[in-house]
């Protein structure tokens, strides 16, 4: 085998690269390298100097085409629930409502559970005018309360209305009576409730006016 400092002529189109075994490898003690064939992998070389061959690892080709793929999408972050809390208590509210408004309307319907009627203690004067009320009980629940007052002297108030707002427990009726005249009267009033269901009440009052007496 002759050495020969002129460079090895470039490669042609139909190069292929080769990596160099250990075997390959001139070790000391040793004139000339094993004559084995080495196996082509398709690794090309760094660079070429002169007659030395430099090659690097190279990249198997399995691995690179793996490089080579785009790698799969990363996965989403969880959506925030931020708009579900904002929207939450609101939300509640409005079902609240409507629960009442449907336990106001579809619920127990408005009963009367007591009537009175309080007349003023002291005899009332000449001319005077009695206030007497009428107060009725209620379980609270909304409606219309309809009633009538009867007196004494006969006359009647005829079928009068009253509406109970929700929650009102206690209904107040008046009756303004007025007399006229001299003499001492004993008066009666009947207040009568109607609807829902039907309850009485009275009360008395006095009048007294004596002869040549005046209103007050």
């Amino acid at each position: 085998m002759k050495e020969t400092d002129e460079p090895a002529p470039p490669p042609g189109d139909d190069y292929s690269a080769t990596v160099l075994g250990s075997h390959w490898i001139q070790r000391p003690g040793q004139d000339t390298p094993a004559t084995e064939t080495v196996r082509d992998t398709g690794t090309r070389p760094d660079r070429v100097e002169g007659a030395v061959l430099r090659f690097g690892p190279g990249v198997p080709g399995a691995l690179a085409h793996r490089s080579a793929r785009t790698p799969p999408p990363a996965p989403l972050p969880p959506p925030r629930r931020h708009g579900v809390r904002r929207y939450a208590l609101p939300a509640l509210v409005l079902l609240a409502v409507l629960a009442l408004l449907t336990w106001q309307r579809l619920g127990p319907a408005p009963a009367v559970r007591d009537a009175e009627v309080t007349a003023p203690a002291a005899a009332v004067g000449c001319g005077g005018t009695a206030d007497l009320v009428g107060t009725v009980t209620t379980n609270g629940r909304p409606g219309t309360l309809t009633y009538r007052w009867t007196r004494s002297d006969g006359t009647s108030s005829g079928v009068l209305r009253e509406e109970v707002a929700p929650g009102q427990e206690r209904v107040r009726l008046h009756l303004l009576w007025t007399f006229e005249g001299t003499g001492r009267y004993e008066a009666r009033a009947e207040l009568r409730i109607l609807s829902p269901g039907v309850r009485t009440a009275t009360a008395g009052l006095t009048y007294d006016c004596p002869p040549g007496g005046r209103p007050r």
